[in-house]
């Protein structure tokens, strides 16, 4: 039986360039396809950053306030009126995506590269896609995957950012026994070294500019940690499979550059529009694949198997953890990529 639910909750907004507020927010009726979920945990993700930062992320421009957050857990407490999803009183991730298929072709097996794919707390378009950083979310309930009983809502926290890293992974093909090098030991590149130690990478290499980053790097299965600008070092690694989560361009030069001849280069990272400097001559000479990766599909179901089993470790990751009425410190803390992981938000009175 589902709950009786307040008008309004709390939620993360962001209103524009440099103005971030937690406030009350009107709680609406669903629609018939969607349950109404308590959010447990959500993880500040890069994106939510740039919003509040610059009021935009990449050329999504922030037109209006948009509640912010992707990266959701939580449980059901009112199932969807049509009968589709899971039932009341069960944990739940959240695959963020809504694949809308347009004139624009795409390989029908890959609906991330949708051309009107939506994403929560995203301003692709407008009107934005409101995200679930908010005490109770409304969401379609095709969005929702059952969570083990064995898998704890926190560790279930980095179900989204780890199938990002299992898909760039996968854009690799088989690891297995293969030198890997990630470029960038954010949360991404970090859980990209996870996936990659239980893909069976023989020699996983990890690279950062910062010392907290390698260290969780480590924590999770990198063999050996360098520093960004130690590039003799970086191109001595001659990495069969080279995962750059940087988004620079320094980033995709270090990647080049320790990709060993006829390697390949997953570029899961998103640097900024226009132009870049790329040391193209060299992935030409050295027959590289250079590729693109994209947010995810139905990867997010092997990530949570491999969260329940315990066969992905990821618990260094997840560094600080703040109740929602501190989401500004949160935020302030998670915007250091020097000093923090991931962050999370617990949205649990």
């Amino acid at each position: 039986m589902s709950i009786t639910l307040p008008a309004t909750g709390l939620a993360v907004v962001a209103h524009g360039k440099g103005d971030l507020r937690v406030e009350e927010i009107p709680l609406t009726a669903p629609a018939p396809n969607e349950s109404i979920v308590e959010i447990a945990y959500g993880g500040i993700c890069g994106s939510d950053l740039h919003y509040w930062l610059h009021g935009a992320a990449g050329e999504s421009i922030l037109k209006e306030p948009m509640v912010l957050g992707h990266e959701i857990v939580g449980v059901v407490v009112r199932q969807a009126a049509d009968g589709s999803g899971p039932g009341v009183g069960t944990a739940v991730a959240v695959h963020p995506a809504t694949p809308a298929p347009g004139d624009v072709r795409y390989p029908e097996d890959r609906p991330n590269l949708s051309p009107g794919c939506t994403y929560l707390g995203s301003a692709a378009r407008h009107p934005h896609t409101d995200g679930a950083f908010s005490r109770y979310a409304n969401l379609p309930s095709r969005m929702l995957r059952q969570l083990p009983e064995s898998l704890e809502l926190r560790t279930a926290a980095l179900v989204e950012p780890a199938s990002v890293a299992w898909h760039a992974v996968g854009r690799a093909g088989d690891v297995k026994g293969k030198t890997a090098l990630v470029i960038g030991s954010g949360p991404i590149g970090a859980l990209a070294v996870a996936v990659l130690k239980r893909a069976g990478a023989a020699r996983i290499v990890a690279v950062d500019m910062h010392d907290k980053p390698l260290e969780i790097a480590r924590a999770v299965g990198a063999d050996q940690v360098l520093k960004g600008d130690d590039a003799e070092a970086i191109a001595a690694v001659d990495a069969d499979v080279v995962i750059e989560s940087s988004g620079s361009h320094f980033g995709l030069a270090s990647a080049i550059k320790g990709a060993t001849r006829g390697g390949k280069v997953v570029m899961v990272g998103l640097l900024p529009s226009g132009p870049q400097p790329v040391f193209i001559s060299l992935a030409i000479t050295r027959e590289l694949e250079l590729l693109g990766s994209f947010r995810f599909n139905d990867e997010i179901d092997d990530v949570i198997a491999a969260l329940a089993d315990g066969s992905l470790f990821v618990d260094p990751v997840v560094t600080h953890e703040f109740n929602l009425s501190h989401g500004l410190e949160a935020f302030e803390v998670a915007r250091n990529s020097a000093e923090s992981g991931k962050v999370l938000l617990n949205f649990q009175q």
